[in-house]
């Protein structure tokens, strides 16, 4: 009997354990659901539950942490890595401008911006170098988001899933015990399957459990001595392009001594050049039509100075008489030629004319 009594655990809990029946299983989801449904919807769970995970929600929360993180990262690179190559650009094509406008100036200034140009030029490739240090960054960073974070990713997974199970089970045990009568087996052998079945969920959590929380305290380590590796390298190779270019400015600060100064005005706005034709293409039809306008005005022009003539010739025929003593000598003269009004006159000389006349 003694035998009996103490085996009769052990067959129990294995039975227990191999129960997979169709009726348990249903049993199971519903709890699972019920739980997730919970969590979904924010209701306030047992607090004791909830105290016992503290330490993991804090690691889940430094995983999430270092996930957002190195996608942030990840951008930026890419992000810093196009502005450099941007500036970079920009330096050569001023470098440029400026070695171009010195070859054509002669005096001290064409010199001082052949060697600005010069130094500007080395800038820009010397920049370019920190390209190579990113682009390694960038790649043990991606590296390290789809293996080391992405596998950590599938544990925190299955853990939350084994968490639902685990506590869907208790709630299920709970709503057991309510009910239980120790006098009934019933009750009592179906109280110990809800048990085991408690007992498995937690063991499988616990586990899962266990395996979250070194992997993200290995995946902080881990990023740490990436992070360290990497701007590191990345560091020397700034501080040399730094050295090379202020030495290369130095020189040229140099050399650049006892020049007279310029005085530089700097331009704060350009004009678009789009803008500057459009404003040459209206000027053109406003002198077209400024021409046109003239060209109507001539022909009026000369019809007024016409008019203006007429009027002075009209105005000269339009002086005022003379005298009637005038007209009274025209008279006379005109009597004296008529031989009806002085026949005495007909066949007379100029000279006998003019006597008979006195």
């Amino acid at each position: 009997m003694s035998g009996h009594k103490c085996s009769y655990p052990w067959d129990l809990h294995d039975r227990y354990a191999q129960d997979k029946s169709v009726v348990n299983k249903m049993q199971q989801k519903y709890w699972e659901t019920k739980q997730a449904f919970i969590k979904a919807t924010g209701k306030k769970e047992d607090e004791h539950v909830v105290a016992s995970d503290a330490d993991l929600d804090a690691k889940l929360e430094l995983f999430h942490s270092i996930q957002r993180t190195c996608l942030d990262l990840s951008k930026a690179i890419v992000l810093y890595q196009k502005r450099i190559c941007f500036l970079s650009q920009e330096e050569n094509e001023l470098g440029k401008f400026l070695r171009s406008q010195g070859f054509q100036d002669k005096t001290r200034a064409g010199k001082m911006m052949q060697a600005t140009g010069k130094a500007l030029c080395f800038s820009s490739q010397q920049r370019l170098a920190l390209r190579n240090p990113l682009c390694r960054f960038h790649q043990e960073v991606e590296t390290f988001r789809h293996r080391a974070i992405s596998d950590t990713w599938l544990t925190v997974n299955r853990m939350e899933q084994c968490r639902t199970e685990y506590r869907g089970a208790l709630l299920w045990m709970k709503d057991v015990s309510q009910e239980l009568d120790p006098d009934l087996y019933k009750q009592m052998e179906k109280f110990r399957k809800v048990q085991t079945q408690v007992r498995l969920a937690k063991k499988s959590f616990d586990k899962l459990k266990m395996d979250v929380c070194q992997k993200v305290d290995l995946l902080g380590a881990s990023r740490c001595n990436l992070l360290s590796h990497m701007l590191a390298t990345y560091q020397t190779t700034l501080l040399h392009f730094w050295e090379k270019t202020s030495h290369t400015m130095a020189a040229i600060h140099e050399s650049f001594k006892g020049y007279q100064p310029y005085e530089f005005t700097t331009l704060k706005s350009l004009q678009d050049p789009m803008k500057k034709l459009v404003e040459k293409e209206e000027g053109k039809k406003i002198a077209q039509q400024e021409s046109a306008e003239a060209s109507v005005e001539e022909p009026s022009q000369l019809i007024s100075l016409e008019d203006e003539n007429q009027h002075k010739e009209s105005s000269s025929f339009k002086k005022p008489a003379k005298p009637s003593s005038d007209l009274t000598a025209w008279f006379s003269l005109f009597a004296d030629l008529d031989p009806l009004s002085n026949p005495d006159a007909v066949g007379k000389t100029d000279k006998e004319h003019e006597l008979l006349n006195a």
